[in-house]
């Protein structure tokens, strides 16, 4: 009965984040009692996530198939090493927005919008993110990715601003695309071998001529690219994310365009030969991280800046993928790991210094590292971190894909690892321009408040419950008397973030268990026999 009870625990990040939806939709007009189901709900997503983890580990693969059908006709999910960990840090991030999103205050998106959307809606929005990491079939895959995407645009355009809606505009623009190229990929697999089933994918893929596989390969790719932002198809991202609110972006940044790496690494090491389309990816990897990197440079907003490092560092889990090889794979699965907590971090923090200065716009901002001591430690960690400054795990991961460039022996490897460099110096660039004008440099004093960082511990802190809200639309700067009132930093705000910006920490701290569990994740991707009869077998 346990064991039973276990096996239906894979279908548990799916299901619960669905109840819960549900449940606050019942309690629309109770937002106390949303908040409570919403919490008490991901952090059961949590713990469950971490038992998958565990399990996965110990146990090999976990396998669920829906209503007892088998694998070959119902819908199936499994946690492997490589999805629980997805699962498990992408369960943490969303716990950690969510609590940041109710020390904001939903009242930011306008007192019309009713504080009953966004708790269901970002519920949603988990359970899409943790069915696309469990799915062990490409319709249901397709599936995941619509759920995420339905209430993504829900989220995206909170408040109905201008700028929101047009933003959104494109963004549901682009998805739609990519969902039709999806549909369409699917057919095609499935015309051409009778199935969408992962495992039975992987045995007949290798029956098909090579010309009918590269072309279904080539569908899967084009449309995971769209949704991972690979160059030449990421210019939605950096006009979409930074417009949306505080932490719609942070989640948006840290998962959404993850879920496509994650069905780019599944497909490639779990339907193709590592060398199919090799070059390829090598040549989209390296241009992501360059092009990516250079839009950042040319920014001169924070949220713009983030946005654009985003893209870029997509290239670096692109470049682990087209590798291909044990050690490339194991660089790429720890990189996704440690961007998802980083790129976050980093947008929540973004959040804070739009709250208390009221811009991101690096034109306007200053002195924030002397009014504001406590964000920029905040700021400083995950940003030292994702430029990759030793001995953060930024520098561990990279430093992991540089070795597999070098022990690839190719010229077009090795022009991935001057690419890599280069895009974590510019990284680091980017990074200082932000701490050198928004942090750093000084500000005149009728221009930015003057009182130091405080904690506001009061239900009430914060501009978000009524006091001052701040539209992306008409960002300004913030006059020290029209601030001297609202001073302090709400605590719901900056707990959370502080507690994400330990977690970067963490994956330093115990950056070698955590590396040893990517090689034995790699491991189980390149050897597929543990996969295929994990869900066969059921």
């Amino acid at each position: 009965m346990s064991e039973h009870i276990l096996e239906q625990l894979v279908l548990a990040p799916v299901i619960i984040p669905l109840l819960g939806a549900g449940l606050c939709l019942a309690f629309g007009r109770y937002a106390f009692l949303q908040r409570i189901i919403s919490i008490v709900t991901l952090a059961l997503v949590v713990a469950a996530s971490a038992t998958l983890l565990y399990r996965a580990d110990a146990f090999g693969p976990q396998t669920f198939n829906v209503a007892g059908w088998p694998a070959e006709l119902g819908i199936s999910l499994v946690a492997d090493r490589f999805s629980s960990l997805m699962l498990i840090v992408s369960t943490i991030v969303t716990l950690v927005v969510l609590l940041y999103s109710i020390g904001q205050g939903i009242v930011e998106y306008g007192r019309e919008t009713p504080l009953s959307v966004f708790y269901p809606t970002f519920l949603v929005l988990s359970a899409g993110v943790s069915n696309a990491f469990l799915s062990a079939d490409l319709f249901n895959l397709f599936v995941g990715f619509e759920i995420l995407l339905a209430s993504s645009y829900v989220l995206i355009t909170l408040g109905g601003t201008n700028a929101r809606v047009r933003s959104g505009t494109i963004y549901i623009i682009v998805s739609l695309i990519s969902s039709v190229l999806f549909l369409i990929a699917i057919g095609a697999v499935y015309a051409a071998t009778g199935t969408v089933n992962f495992a039975q994918l992987a045995t007949r893929f290798g029956e098909l001529p090579t010309g009918v596989a590269t072309l279904l390969q080539l569908l899967l790719l084009l449309t995971f690219a769209v949704k991972a932002a690979v160059f030449p198809l990421y210019a939605w991202l950096p006009d979409s994310y930074p417009t949306a609110p505080a932490p719609v972006t942070a989640v948006f940044a840290g998962l959404l365009t993850k879920v496509g790496i994650y069905a780019i690494l599944r497909t490639q090491t779990l339907l193709f030969t590592p060398d199919t389309l090799r070059t390829l990816l090598l040549w989209a990897s390296i241009l992501t991280m360059v092009i990516g990197i250079l839009g950042a440079v040319a920014q001169s907003d924070i949220k713009r800046v983030l946005s654009f490092t985003l893209v870029s560092h997509i290239g670096y889990m692109l470049y682990g993928i087209a590798l291909g090889t044990q050690l490339g794979m194991q660089g790429a699965v720890f990189y996704i790991a440690h961007h998802i907590t980083v790129q976050t971090t980093l947008f929540l923090v973004a959040g804070l210094v739009e709250y208390r200065a009221g811009t991101t716009n690096l034109d306007r901002l200053g002195g924030l590292a002397r009014l504001a001591p406590i964000l920029s430690i905040m700021f400083f960690i995950p940003a030292m971190n994702l430029a990759g400054i030793p001995p953060f795990s930024g520098f561990l991961g990279k430093l992991a894909l540089v070795q597999a460039g070098v022990e690839d022996h190719e010229w077009l490897a090795a022009t991935g690892v001057v690419a890599a460099i280069a895009t974590s110096l510019l990284t680091l660039y980017a990074i200082a321009k932000i701490w050198n004008r928004a942090f750093w440099q000084p500000k005149d004093e009728d221009e930015l408040p003057s009182a130091s960082l405080t904690m506001d511990w009061t239900p009430t802190g914060g501009s978000l419950h009524g006091a001052k809200s701040v539209s992306t639309t008409t960002q300004r700067t913030t006059s020290w008397k029209e601030l001297q009132d609202d001073s302090r930093l709400p605590a719901r705000m900056a707990m959370p973030t502080l507690a994400l910006a330990l977690v970067t920490v963490g994956l330093t701290v115990f950056a070698g268990p955590i590396m040893g569990y990517a090689d034995r994740a790699s491991t189980e991707l390149l050897e597929r026999t543990p996969y295929i009869e994990a869900v066969l077998s059921k």
